[in-house]
């Protein structure tokens, strides 16, 4: 994709990843990703906002080609993860008169990331603004907003805001702006499940600070602009600050049909008191749609048969990825079976310490399940409606 001139003297200059299918080997990435770059032009100096994976490194340098720059004074590292730092080192050799912007704690990360000398470094402090000639950038601070280093760029005169990975979406697009609000706030929401609600409660202290700003356009380092940029705003406002719902997720395996059956019996006990159900069966289930769910969820209970005395692999990876996710639920519990004996419920238990939940009795059948176990589970269903009443969320 060629440079794209979003206001005069304004471009986007980075890369779409149309085939990339996973990310960091983890995050499933359905739909592709982006990695944008912008370039802003004052009357006395220019500033290139991020880079790109080094991937695609060839598609920025010649972007950067394409609009005749003779020089580039400062190269801004929002965040120092390589999808966005990793072609610091070849623009930063190609314009040897260029500095690194970024956090004092960034240019520690990048210079152990990296290998770039102090010297091609400028660190700038919280408000900290860098006048471009007629254009002005300032730095937001945001520690931990995704990782210890980031920081947020403003462009005072356009009033345009370049937040790196906040309001992200991994998504490949030819559209430079949103245009269909669906697809994006998808893309969005699985983006900020999977990456950003470990780190909600640093990212409610800075929409807060963003409060402060007029913002007409936000220019995230993944998928498209915002140029309605309330509709994000309003979109992390609800999945960092909202109440969770009257909703269940209910990850499972089952080797041989006994926890199947009790997972069909429990889905029909719970939705017959009101309750919205989300199952997955994690032998098939794509683990960013579970992150997804988990945003809005009160409730998580696990599913699991025994497997060598504890739970199945499967369900304690999912179990690992919800307590490092840190979403907003409120209680937990396990259904599954065993045959001989065995503690898959005080391991999946020591796994969520990063939950602040309410753990209800589990229902663990010895075998097929019989009477007694779907009368247990019944309780546990009324147990959770109990619960969420209590909360006011049914």
């Amino acid at each position: 994709m060629k440079p794209r001139e979003i206001r005069p003297g304004i471009y986007s200059v980075g890369a779409i990843d149309w085939d990339r299918r996973l990310f960091d080997s983890l995050i499933p990435l359905p739909d592709g990703t982006s990695y944008n770059a912008y370039l802003i032009q004052g009357s006395q100096q220019t500033a290139l906002i991020d880079t790109v994976d080094p991937t695609k490194q060839q598609i920025l340098i010649d972007n950067l080609n394409d609009l005749g720059l003779e020089k580039i004074d400062y190269v801004v590292a929002n965040h120092a993860e390589q999808d966005h730092a990793g072609t610091l080192p070849q623009v930063l050799s190609r314009y040897p008169q260029a500095k690194a912007v970024t956090t004092p704690k960034g240019k520690e990360m990048l210079m152990d990331l990296l290998a770039i000398p102090a010297e091609r470094f400028v660190t700038v402090n919280d408000k900290a603004t860098i006048p471009l000639g007629g254009r002005t950038l300032e730095f937001i601070h945001a520690p931990w907003v995704h990782w210890p280093e980031t920081m947020l760029t403003y462009l005072r005169e356009d009033r345009i805001l370049f937040p790196c990975d906040l309001f992200g979406s991994h998504l490949a697009t030819s559209d430079l702006y949103v245009s269909d609000d669906g697809q994006v706030y998808e893309s969005a929401k699985r983006y900020y499940a999977e990456i950003m609600m470990p780190f909600r409660v640093s990212i409610e202290k800075h929409l807060e600070r963003l409060k402060d700003y007029a913002i007409d356009v936000i220019a995230p380092s993944h998928g498209p602009m915002h140029n309605h940029p309330e509709f994000i705003l309003k979109a992390y406002r609800s999945w960092v600050l909202d109440e969770p719902g009257n909703i269940v997720v209910l990850p499972y395996i089952s080797m041989h049909g006994s926890t199947r059956k009790m997972v069909d019996h429990f889905v029909s006990a719970l939705t017959q008191r009101g309750i919205t159900v989300k199952q997955f069966d994690l032998a098939v289930t794509d683990i960013g749609k579970l992150a997804m769910a988990l945003v809005d969820a009160a409730t998580v209970v696990i599913g699991t048969p025994t497997v060598l005395a504890g739970p199945h692999p499967n369900v304690a990876y999912a179990t690992f990825l919800a307590n490092a996710l840190r979403p907003k639920l409120k209680f937990a519990s396990i259904i599954g079976s065993y045959s001989w004996g065995g503690k898959a419920v005080e391991q999946l238990a020591a796994m969520i310490p990063n939950l602040k939940v309410e753990v209800l009795p589990p229902v663990i059948s010895k075998g097929l399940p019989r009477e007694a176990d779907f009368q247990a589970l019944d309780g546990l269903a009324e147990t959770i409606l109990q619960k969420h009443q209590g909360l006011h969320l049914a």
